[in-house]
């Protein structure tokens, strides 16, 4: 008796756990779709959203861009170096520039690009759109519901530039970083000079074969989506659409961090199967 009278209380807190589970994740997906949908729709780029738009595309990506090329720079020249100094001394230095391209363009830049972003453009903007939330219905008189908002109109002026602002910047600092650590691997591996570009092109373009470029375009592309959608998913829903969202208000930034890295690391173990099985 004392085992089935302790085992229903149990069983109710893994259902109420599973279905704020399967909830979160249906929200986040809700939330994909709109913004996917709001990206293809004409209306969101006429003239009245423009300057909107361009401005959290410059904001979200010009202050990172610096100071996130400075960083891989100098991540890229002290890997590229151990890389070349390791070889040489175990008499495969051939390997060297392969290995340096594969390590550090096809794996670490793009997520560290998409980590880079998420956490200085997209989880705080979560926050704050959830922390303005909350003082907002703080601030309404007691029992009422306070101004609610359109959701179609907070999607396209404030939660649609922030994703595509995030999205956008992934983009832009992986593709910046890769070409700036090629330069970097071509100096530090054959120095100022030309004549090895023919060797160094051909080593090159012999690792981004098809296949390769395919699976690194589809890992940056889904990078940005997760970096710039699953943080803002939670703060576009209240609680009276959530019903469990009052309790994780608390735990906010945490579990979307946590939820946008799980997606990333399983993006990043799906190329890693596709380029080496």
């Amino acid at each position: 008796m004392f085992t089935h009278a302790s085992l229903f209380p149990s069983l109710a807190r893994l259902h109420r756990a599973t279905m704020i589970w399967l909830t979160s994740w249906w929200r986040l997906l809700q939330f994909a779709a709109l913004i996917l949908a709001r990206g293809v729709a004409p209306s969101t780029y006429h003239r009245d959203n423009h300057r909107a738009l361009a401005s959290h595309l410059v904001l979200g990506t010009a202050p990172n861009l610096l100071w996130f090329c400075v960083l891989s720079a100098l991540i890229s020249l002290v890997i590229i170096r151990i890389v070349v100094v390791t070889a040489t001394s175990y008499g495969l230095s051939g390997y060297a520039l392969e290995m340096v391209v594969r390590v550090l363009v096809l794996e670490l830049i793009p997520l560290t690009a998409a980590l880079f972003v998420a956490l200085r453009s997209t989880l705080p903007a979560g926050v704050e759109f959830t922390q303005r939330r909350l003082a907002a219905a703080a601030a309404a008189p007691a029992g009422s519901a306070g101004p609610a908002a359109d959701p179609a109109e907070a999607l396209r002026r404030e939660f649609y530039p922030r994703a595509s602002a995030g999205i956008f910047a992934v983009w832009l600092l992986a593709a910046v970083s890769c070409i700036l650590t090629l330069v970097l691997a071509y100096l530090i591996i054959y120095g100022f000079t030309p004549y090895a570009l023919r060797g160094y092109t051909r080593v090159v373009g012999q690792i981004f074969n098809p296949a390769v470029a395919l699976i690194l375009m589809l890992k940056i592309f889904f990078f940005s989506l997760a970096v710039g959608i699953i943080p803002l998913a939670s703060s576009y829903y209240d609680a009276a659409a959530n019903p469990f969202a009052a309790r994780l208000r608390s735990t906010h930034g945490l579990a979307d961090m946590v939820r946008m890295f799980s997606v990333v690391l399983l993006i990043e173990a799906a190329s890693l199967m596709g380029n080496y099985y």
